[in-house]
């Protein structure tokens, strides 16, 4: 059977995946070869997207509250409810919430339907959360939403600096690219973190800015150049405004150590080809905005733009979150990079053939939940996201939710924070049943195809959209009879981007056949340089925009500590995909808070103790990881944990709900908080083939490959019987110990659930007793033991998800000789595939190998 060539489902990278269909809703995954974006490389997502295809928890017919309904009764219910809605309250009282997971012709009938013919700006996308302040910054420097880079880019610079950035984790393709250039060019890497990050260990200078202390770092740097110089007098007399006073804005202090900043200018000063790749930690953040264009300004100021090897690069979170920028998805814009202006109003409303189109703007995410929150927004749908669990300050989120007169919800799981407050549920698509387009962080166009046909009753977003659309009366404007139909008239549309000076092009496809949008190869719009050719801005120039350092926030005594949050290696989002697979699920089965070891033995926390975590705007429980990597007065988190999957680790709790005055995007990496053990009476873990959800102060449930670990603790009595699946039950106790153990076996003698609970003893190993669950190979005396009466060999802790080598593995190979990562890699085959794990084995050669020679 021939692979059917389609595109990854996570980060913005873009990867080609070649995929077979190998059983019923089963498929081998590869990288595609041909796709420019990855050269056949993925990274451990994607290489284990086939552990994510299955129906488990998913939404296969439409629901109105716990109802299941046709398909025809549940759109009269979304188009009545909308349309009674838009006549009582006007249009305004209506918001679409979408997401960088829609394909672009979802996100193209969306904003159709929203702005064009509903008539309300009040359709926002979750990449407001991601890379709305690069969007604003590329705006105010270009004129226009254009990415001025390309990843050949990387393939020549001399110096690459991440900003923000944990590539080695985040976007580990990327990261391939860059280890690649270090091998073979000798390029040198900076990476500018407040965390000495597994990307920051392996780079050649570490900036440990403080959090929100990249102004002031990239203005000192260009102020630095200024006096060395080395600004292109030339290139920003032909080709940029400046402000008045923009020098005078530079003298300021870096923020870090004077010859920290003298090796980072001397190491720009020296590399005329540099590459600067930002992404969530200089976006995420109330100067996000700022720092884009501070950064901006180094590369149009020293001529480093529009050239192989040089320009600033924002690199996107998400699969789409370029598709949704071009076709409109932020409130803050038209499609095809259009703005409110008068004309291009007229000229949009000309060209879908609608009188309804809104009048301007509509509400950013923050501000679109807030009116939500207080009846301004009476009908929300929400499309493809959680923000339930993703937006910040979420409890004033679910508030609003629960609110809402009516909240619709597409979505493929049945049951996620946010559709458990939703009036209608709609079962989308998911990857591998999709089929359209989507658009990476360097403006390339790649398909995704499906693989399987539609599971259940479950439709794609576009056509839902269509027929709710039909519903309302708009049938003629949304009569679509294809993907293919839809991107057609988005491409047809572009052409008005040029009338108004825009870069942005994709007119050549507007008359494609089928046949060849079903045979769509990758590619880029604007070319490698789109900015090279003419900058879009005024006066056909490109802007430098002053910026200033964001005042360092004064301490607050009650919290004392800066919150810093982010993304674990092998998880993505709020976990509904990644969440259901085994191997992603090895890395981190836990939500950790990283705490450094001064602080946690000022205040009692232990390594592997669990702490409270608390903000002004909530608080939540996490497992501790001891770690010089944060700073003393910071502590970071993941972002990952939901209700579905935890009672702790709700990082969405905590995070401030303050705003970019530009962009409208939340500052996730800068909240004030405090942290305090929690020391549990009791803890436990429960091995069981089905998931669990206890009401315990602290749970977290990972998958593993026949059912689900569940780690437990919390305060008074216990009494789990609850959740012990019926069966026959075996039980041992050691009063001394504290401990309790019981085992239920179904009547084929297999296991089916073993809960082990300790008041003040240990608890065993995981990993064995969850390898028994639905087998009998073992007696219920090894069961309640917790391990095997013949001892296994142990690997260690999984170090390699994507060839499962363990840390042992890794300290054998050093232990016979192996003195560097390739070796290491030749002998295990860790780090041979996504690399990500590469940074780790690094640090296990440093630690043991130093060991070694002081044992030799």
């Amino acid at each position: 059977m021939a692979a059917i060539l389609t595109t990854c489902a996570y980060c913005g990278v873009g990867c080609g995946i070649a995929a077979k269909v190998v059983g019923d809703r089963k498929v081998s995954i590869a990288g595609d070869k041909d796709h420019p974006a990855n050269r056949g490389a993925l990274c451990s997502k994607g290489i284990h997207l086939g552990e994510t295809v299955g129906l488990e928890g998913r939404l296969l017919h439409p629901m109105i509250g716990e109802e299941r309904v046709e398909w025809d009764r549940a759109l009269d219910e979304v188009a009545g409810r909308m349309r009674e809605c838009v006549e009582t309250y006007g249009p305004d009282s209506v918001a679409l919430y979408v997401s960088g997971q829609l394909l672009t012709e979802d996100y193209y009938v969306a904003n159709k339907l929203a702005k064009g013919f509903i008539g309300t700006g009040n359709i926002d996308t979750n990449s407001r959360l991601c890379m709305a302040s690069a969007v604003a910054a590329h705006q105010r420097a270009f004129g226009e939403d254009v990415v001025p880079c390309s990843y050949e880019d990387l393939d020549c610079a001399e110096l690459i600096v991440l900003v923000g950035s944990n590539t080695a984790w985040c976007h580990p393709v990327i990261w391939q690219r860059i280890e690649r250039a270090r091998e073979q060019h000798g390029t040198r890497l900076v990476v500018i973190d407040p965390r000495r990050t597994e990307t920051a260990e392996r780079a050649d200078l570490h900036l440990a800015v403080r959090p929100d202390g990249d102004v002031a770092l990239f203005n000192a740097l260009l102020g630095e150049m200024l006096a060395r110089g080395l600004v292109d007098q030339d290139f920003l007399a032909a080709h940029c405004t400046i402000p008045a006073q923009f020098w005078d804005s530079l003298d300021c202090s870096p923020g870090v150590p004077a010859e920290v900043f003298s090796r980072f200018a001397d190491m720009v000063a020296e590399s005329p080809r540099t590459v600067t790749l930002f992404s969530q930690g200089a976006n995420q953040s109330v100067g996000g905005t700022d720092k884009c264009n501070a950064i901006t300004n180094l590369h149009l100021a020293t001529g480093r733009i529009n050239r192989p090897g040089a320009g600033p690069f924002s690199i996107t979170g998400q699969p789409n979150a370029m598709g949704g920028r071009e076709v409109g998805g932020l409130s803050s814009m038209l499609a095809v990079h259009l703005g409110f202006s008068l004309a291009e109003r007229a000229d949009v409303a000309t060209f879908w053939k609608t009188d309804h189109l809104c009048k301007g703007p509509g509400l950013k995410a923050i501000d679109l939940f807030r009116a939500v929150h207080d009846g301004r927004i009476k009908f929300l749908w929400i499309m493809g996201t959680n923000p339930a669990v993703s937006m910040p300050d979420a409890g004033f989120v679910r508030e609003a939710l629960a609110r809402c007169p009516t909240l619709v919800v597409s979505e493929i799981m049945a049951e996620t924070d946010t559709s458990r407050f939703a009036h209608v549920r709609l079962p989308a698509l998911g990857w591998g049943e999709k089929d359209g387009t989507v658009t990476n962080s360097e403006r390339r166009i790649s398909r995704q195809r499906a693989l399987f046909t539609p599971p259940g009753e479950a439709r794609a977003d576009w056509q839902i959209i269509c027929e709710v659309a039909r519903l309302t009366g708009f049938e003629e404007h949304f009569s679509f009879d294809s993907a293919a139909d839809v991107f057609r008239e988005y491409a047809a549309m572009s052409a008005l981007s040029g009338a108004y000076g825009k870069l942005f092009d994709l007119t050549a496809w507007a008359d494609c056949s089928d046949a060849e949008y079903d045979t769509m190869r990758p590619f880029r719009w604007g070319g490698r340089h789109p900015c090279a050719a003419r900058f879009p801005a005024e006066g056909g120039k490109a802007r430098l925009v002053r910026v200033t350092a964001p005042v360092t926030p004064s301490q607050q005594p009650d919290f004392p500590l800066r919150l810093n949050t982010g993304r674990y290696r092998d998880q993505w989002h709020t976990m509904t995909r990644t969440g259901l697979s085994p191997k992603l699920s090895i890395h981190r089965r836990e939500p950790r808070v990283e705490v450094h070891p001064d602080v946690a033995s000022e205040i009692g926390l232990l390594d592997g103790g669990l702490a409270r975590v608390g903000t002004p705007f909530g608080e939540s429980i996490y497992r501790v990881e001891l770690s010089e990597a944060v700073r003393p007065s910071e502590i970071f988190v993941p972002m990952h944990w939901s209700d579905g999957l935890s009672a702790g680790g709700r990082t969405g709790r905590l995070v401030q709900p303050t705003v970019d005055p530009h962009s409208g995007q939340p500052g996730f990496k800068n909240t004030a908080a405090r942290i305090a053990p929690f020391r549990p009476e009791w803890r436990a873990f429960l091995a069981g083939r089905v998931r669990i959800r206890p009401t315990t102060d602290y749970w977290s449930a990972s998958r593993v490959e026949k059912g689900w670990i569940t780690e437990l603790a919390g305060m008074g009595s216990v009494d789990f019987d609850y959740l012990m699946p019926p069966g026959e039950r075996s039980e041992a106790s050691d009063m001394q110990a504290g401990m309790k153990r019981l085992a239920v076996s179904a009547q084929d003698g297999s296991l089916e659930a073993v809960l082990f609970i300790t008041r003040s003893g240990t608890l065993p190993p995981r990993e064995w007793i969850s390898d028994q669950l639905g087998t009998d190979f073992a007696s219920v005396t090894e069961w309640l033991a917790g391990r095997p009466l013949t001892p296994l060999q142990d690997c260690g802790p999984t170090v390699c998800v994507c060839h499962g080598v363990g840390e042992l593995d890794i300290l054998s190979a050093i232990d016979a000789g192996a003195e560097d990562v390739a070796t290491i890699s030749k002998c295990t085959k860790a780090g041979t595939n996504c690399g990500s794990c590469r940074p780790i084995i690094s640090r296990l050669l440093d630690g043991h190998g130093a060991r070694l020679t002081e044992v030799r």
